[in-house]
């Protein structure tokens, strides 16, 4: 399985953000539920304001339970 080009240009970003010191985490409302998220964003400027670029989620509860790893099989590896 491939990274899409844009999600390794969003991470990109986000690394840069990160080594200025560019990055909050703000508390965000979800826009289906309303239930609060807690959001990892880059900060940038637009003239004299401040603007927050949302790059992603901190998973709730444990994030083990959230996302499954990569299996050999979608590494490109036969499975044994």
């Amino acid at each position: 399985m491939s990274i899409p080009d844009y999600i390794s240009k969003n991470f990109d970003t986000l690394l840069r953000a990160a080594s200025n010191a560019h990055l909050a985490m703000m508390e965000c409302t979800d826009a289906v539920t309303g239930e609060p998220r807690y959001v990892i964003c880059a900060i940038g400027r637009e003239g004299t304001d401040y603007v927050f670029t949302p790059f992603g989620r901190l998973a709730d509860g444990n994030p083990y339970d959230a996302d499954l790893p990569p299996t050999e099989t979608l590494l490109g590896q036969s499975p044994t």
